[in-house]
């Protein structure tokens, strides 16, 4: 590969876009964005910053101005060969994952000073091509240029099972039920939202993964990659 290229995944909540996007990343020596991980960084930041904690719920007025306090980067981990993300200098990559984040992170991505302020973080990581990108609108708004597109999808059944078993693997007491639930809420208010709502681009490509391993994937991506490189 001469060509230095972007490579953005979009997709359903658990669809496999990160899974996907690292190991497209770890095999070309891609720098991977987590855009998740960015939105679940921002959710981590309201939560300390008590947010939440008011009776109207969300006081977004109170927390906007907050956000020029943040700084995001991704840093590589060499003791778990991954990268991480960094809040303020402070490794935050376990801390996002929590059930607390992940029950907010839906509602924190519907509010466009927030969707502004990360796409332009991320525009700048990428400013020098080489990245593998994954989140819900990467394709069609935050990369519209980007020379490779790919949408995500699985059944919800599917969806809900990977990620009852990563919960599960995590030491998470929950149900698989309580976890399908989550996900089609989750589904509904990302494709309903009035900011850069998850959908597909006209020129993405569909894999639909239900029953496609990750091997299968990746021959089918460096296949494409082989194209247009």
């Amino acid at each position: 590969m001469n060509q230095k290229i972007i490579i953005a995944i979009d997709g359903y909540s658990s669809s496999g876009k990160s899974t996907l996007a690292k190991a497209i990343s770890k095999k070309l020596k891609y720098k991977y964005i987590d855009s998740g991980a960015m939105y679940r960084s921002i959710a981590l930041f309201a939560i300390r910053k008590k947010i939440f904690d008011s009776s109207d719920l969300w006081n977004i007025q109170n927390f906007i101005p907050l956000l020029k306090e943040v700084n995001l980067k991704f840093k590589w981990n060499h003791k778990y060969n991954r990268t991480d993300i960094f809040l303020n200098e402070e490794n935050i990559q376990s801390k996002i994952r929590s059930e607390q984040v992940e029950s907010k992170v839906s509602f924190i991505s519907q509010f466009p000073e927030i969707r502004e302020k990360l796409t332009l973080m991320q525009r700048d990581i990428g400013k020098n091509k080489g990245i593998v990108v994954d989140g819900r609108d990467t394709g069609h708004y935050v990369f519209p240029k980007s020379e490779l597109k790919i949408f995500m999808k699985g059944s919800i059944e599917i969806r809900s099972y990977r990620r009852y078993k990563d919960l599960k693997n995590r030491g998470k007491k929950v149900s698989y039920e309580e976890v399908k639930k989550n996900l089609i809420h989750r589904d509904i208010m990302d494709t309903s939202r009035n900011i850069s709502p998850l959908k597909k681009s006209i020129d993405s490509i569909e894999i639909d993964n239900t029953f496609l391993s990750i091997e299968k994937q990746l021959n089918l991506i460096f296949q494409l990659i082989k194209k247009i490189t």
